[in-house]
């Protein structure tokens, strides 16, 4: 395994997504700030902590279940009801963003409900797209090859990414 950025890197990547973001949504009163589940949450965590005291933006954090492997196969669980961030501003959130795949179909779910617009937001972007999906917000850029995997671990003891 090979170290992509030590953790103090990342954790200044993770500062300035913030700070991009709250570039893009300073006239908004309410952000609702979307993780997918696992390392994405944990993400979206870290960026309404960052965000919640530096503005009069109301960053509202959701939860995003989605089936990674099959995701057409279970239904798409949010945190909050969707009804609640009906024509609002959406950030999408996950730590790497490889074919495309888990955030397209989370999106599908999101655009049940007319939206004022959806952003999309990620660490790490491997850019080896099978579906239609562009991050708005990145970490870093890895040109990599298909055999390669991008792991990011994040947990009480702080984040690391790897290339396997």
């Amino acid at each position: 395994m090979q170290e992509i950025l030590s953790p103090v890197q990342l954790e200044q990547k993770i500062q300035r997504l913030a700070h991009e973001l709250l570039e893009n949504c300073f006239e908004e009163k309410d952000v609702f700030i979307g993780g997918i589940h696992g390392n994405g949450f944990l993400l979206a965590e870290k960026l309404q902590s960052i965000l919640g005291d530096t503005t009069d933006v109301t960053f509202h954090l959701f939860e995003l279940k989605v089936n990674k492997e099959e995701p057409w196969s279970d239904p798409i669980e949010l945190s909050i009801p969707i009804q609640q961030m009906k024509n609002g501003f959406i950030v999408l959130v996950d730590d790497v963003l490889n074919s495309g795949k888990t955030m397209q179909y989370a999106l599908t779910e999101l655009l049940q409900f007319p939206t004022k617009a959806i952003k999309t937001l990620t660490l790490v972007d491997r850019t080896h797209r099978r579906f239609p999906i562009k991050a708005d917000f990145v970490g870093i850029r890895l040109s990599t090859t298909l055999q390669e995997r991008v792991e990011v671990k994040m947990d009480e003891n702080g984040i690391k990414a790897y290339l396997t």
